[in-house]
Parts: structure tokens; sequence; C-alpha cells
């Protein structure tokens, strides 16, 4: 298929690009590199052969939109354009509101006039809150507890009316849990601007000497070594997850949704101890209180892609870790300025 990524040059959109390509799909990329910058389609260019086709157009500008969908045609749309911190959602409602789901419903309507009704889209597990029970399944209680994830959360009620009021919309859901690493090539990574908001780059930038030390936020939890236990995702996992879902889409797919991680759950400190095994690197760190709004701990349960997408994650904590190590000790600045 001819694939429009929205968010293609970001740190999750670049790796779907690769394996979208390495699938046989012609993929153009759309964003507007308000969080990534353009040396990124180099990098891709090495990847996967040739400079992938680029449109720096901000997702909510629908005039903009329209003008891409005349001058080209496209079989489906992967939607990831659109901010991501839950702290920053806190300081930013607005913003988030606007691109997360202003933007998702321009682009629809652009889709819509085009007669393209294919879509996946960029969910996440923060519409479920701080959970009731573990693991999380698809249909577990949704409670989002910050700007974040209720933006992601109305986007999601959107597209299930949108698909209520005309069944010719075929639409897939994805809630990641907690993406991290890098290709295994070193080429391409996360890239934060400013200080990194999650943990493993954190980590990673602490080991290269950008920051001082790690803080450890909450040591106080009911779990097994007193710290937070997420469910985290190698980014090249969550990439093929939506080759996966492209491959469903064209074959007929209606409405659906699927939690995408690995079915287990690490702790904070495990993850430390997972990539100074990796990098062969101590990690200086300091105990802190929690933070506001972050539960003890969540984690998925993956058999519903399992078995409709026939996908499911492959690599284990420890090469997250050391694919986090080879992008940053290779790119100690990322993608530079």
């Amino acid at each position: 298929m001819r694939i429009l990524l929205t968010g293609g040059t970001g740190y999750i959109g670049s790796h779907i690009t690769v394996e979208l390509a390495g699938a046989g799909h012609d993929v153009v990329l759309l964003d507007d590199l308000s969080n990534s910058k353009p040396a990124v389609l180099d990098r891709l260019a090495g990847l996967v052969g040739h400079r992938p086709d680029f449109l720096e157009i901000d997702v909510t500008d629908e005039q903009a939109l329209e003008r891409a969908f005349t001058a080209q045609s496209f079989d489906a749309v992967i939607h990831l354009a659109g901010p991501k911190s839950v702290e920053e959602s806190n300081e930013r409602p607005l913003d988030y509101y606007r691109v997360i789901v202003g933007g998702l419903a321009a682009l629809c309507r652009v889709m819509d006039r085009h007669d393209v009704r294919r879509l996946v889209f960029s969910s996440s597990a923060t519409v479920y809150g701080i959970p009731e029970a573990l693991p999380l399944t698809e249909d577990s209680p949704l409670g989002a507890i910050n700007p974040y994830g209720r933006s992601k959360l109305v986007g999601e009620q959107l597209l299930a009316d949108l698909h209520t009021a005309d069944p010719r919309w075929h639409i897939l859901v994805l809630r990641y849990f907690n993406p991290v690493g890098a290709h295994p090539s070193g080429r391409i990574g996360e890239d934060p601007r400013g200080a990194p908001r999650n943990l493993l780059p954190y980590i990673t930038q602490v080991a290269v000497g950008k920051r001082d030390e790690l803080t450890v936020f909450g040591t106080d939890y009911p779990t097994r070594d007193g710290t937070a236990i997420r469910d985290y995702i190698h980014v090249v996992d969550l990439a093929a997850a939506h080759v996966a879902a492209a491959d469903r889409l064209a074959s007929g797919a209606e409405l659906a949704i699927y939690n995408i991680g690995t079915g287990q759950g690490s702790t904070v400190l495990e993850v430390v101890a997972a990539f100074e095994e990796a990098a062969g690197i101590t990690i200086p760190r300091r105990l802190a209180r929690r933070r506001p709004g972050d539960g003890p701990a969540a984690w998925t349960d993956a058999t519903k892609a399992q078995r409709e997408l026939d996908w499911r994650a492959r690599r284990t904590l420890l090469e997250m870790c050391a694919d986090a190590w080879r992008w940053q000790s290779r790119n100690p600045d990322g993608y530079g300025d």
C-alpha cells in the first residue's frame, strides 16, 4: 500500500518507516518538525535505500492536508503526529487537545473527502489511568488522569463515533505501552528536545555524560523492589505492530483496539540494572519521593494482538538497553542541530 505516516520523522515514526519499507509498502512522511529534525530523512535514506518522500505540514492545518491529498493518492494513513508528554500535558492542556483531537478531526475530514478510510491511530496505555487490576486488557476500565491520556481517549471516542456513522471506515487503534530502545544499526533513535521525560533516554544521557545522575521517583511502591513497574517494549517491535496493523487493514478490518506491549513488567531499578549490564557502565542515581499521578504498576495482556494481528514482541529488556546505548554512544548529541 501507499501509506501516509504522520509524525513520520519522530522517534517512533522513523522506526515504523524502516519496517514498512522493509515490508514493501510505499511510505510518505508528514511532520511539522516540532519534535524531530530533517537529518532523520538522511539517516532513513541509508536504511531503506532511498530518501522517503516528505511533507512538512502541521496536522492541524486542514488546508495543507487538503493540498497534499489532492496532489497524490494514499491507500491508508498511520497517524502518530502529536505531543506525548504526560508532564507537559499538565502544563499545556490546550496545545494537547488542539493537536491530538483537533489534528485527528482535520485529518479525518480530509481523508473522508478523498475516499481514504483506512486508518491506524496511535493511542496510549495512559487511557487506563491507574489500573484496578493487572494485566491490562483492551476491556479494562478506562480512567485517564492527565490531559495527554484524556485527549487520546477523546480521539478514540471520535473514531468510534465516526465508524458508527459511516461503516466504510476501517480503523485500528494501537494503545502503546512504553517504547524504548533504538534501531540496531545505531543510525536512528530517540532524540528528545530538552531534558528527557522518559526513563531510558534519561539513563542513556547520564551514561554519555550529558546528565549528572538519574532521579528515581518513588521507592516505596508495593512492588518487588519498591520502584514503579512498567511494560517496556522495543521500538522496533512496536514498529512491526504497525506493519501488522497495515496488513490487517488491507484485509478488511473494521474497528478494533489493541494493546501493544510485551506482557511483562519491569521495575525502574531492573531497567537500570539491565542498562548497566548492557553498557558496562554504572549509573549514579538519587532516590526521591513519588511524583503526583504516577501509579505503582502497569503492564498488558498482549494476547489479542498476538491472536488477531499475528504479532508479538520479541526483543528482551537487555536488547532494548543495548540498542538504546548503541544509539546514544554513537550519537551523543542525537541528530545534532
